[in-house]
């Protein structure tokens, strides 16, 4: 049962993105405060549903590709229960959200040509995106608006879509958990990399 926990809490993530929208759709009173409590909460299972994994040894290459769906689903929902209730931001920085959205699709893209897989690199620099991702969020549900951090966010997230891209460009076959660009050419050259025991592998 207890290796079950893993599993459950990367569902759990998809639920509370689905919750979050729901409470955008039905302008629930105190909107941004249950938002940010289930984006917190869900930030929380994305941290622990590997670290766990690991220490009970389960961790897999299904259970990191589902993982990194799942995170693609979460934070899309929060995104649209964002633009529910603050459509103005969105509409002001159409142009950059589409940057930004577009490289995200294009790492992915280019992982199924090569590897008929979607990426799951979790890499370091994805990992500190995500904490940005998640500090603009929480500033839009409050404010409606998001002006440095969300700058921040932007050129990071690019930054990393960059790295991602190289990391899968480099990759002879398809491998999860690779923290660097830098590790990925290890990897081509068929030596080993250390991973860190608590946010990789």
């Amino acid at each position: 049962m207890v290796k079950k926990i893993p599993i459950a809490l990367i569902y759990a993530r998809l639920f509370l993105g689905i919750w979050i929208i729901l409470l955008s759709l039905f302008e629930v009173n105190h909107y941004s405060f249950w938002a940010i409590t289930l984006l917190s909460i869900g930030l929380l299972t994305d941290v622990f549903d590997g670290i766990i994994a690991r220490k009970l040894n389960i961790s897999s290459e299904k259970l990191r590709r589902l993982d990194s769906s799942v995170d693609q689903i979460f934070f899309i929902s929060v995104a649209i229960a964002a633009y529910i209730q603050c459509p103005d931001f969105f509409k002001a920085n159409y142009t950059k959200l589409i940057i930004l959205l577009s490289a995200e699709l294009l790492i992915y893209v280019f992982s199924f040509i090569k590897f008929r897989k979607e990426i799951a690199t979790h890499s370091i620099g994805a990992k500190i995106w995500t904490l940005f991702l998640f500090a603009t969020l929480v500033e839009i549900m409050v404010h409606c608006k998001s002006t440095v951090l969300f700058e921040l966010c932007l050129w990071i997230g690019l930054a990393t879509r960059i790295e991602i891209l190289a990391i899968t460009f480099t990759l002879r076959k398809w491998t999860n958990d690779v923290p660097t660009i830098y590790h990925a050419v290890k990897l081509r050259q068929g030596k080993e990399i250390k991973r860190n025991e608590l946010f990789n592998g």
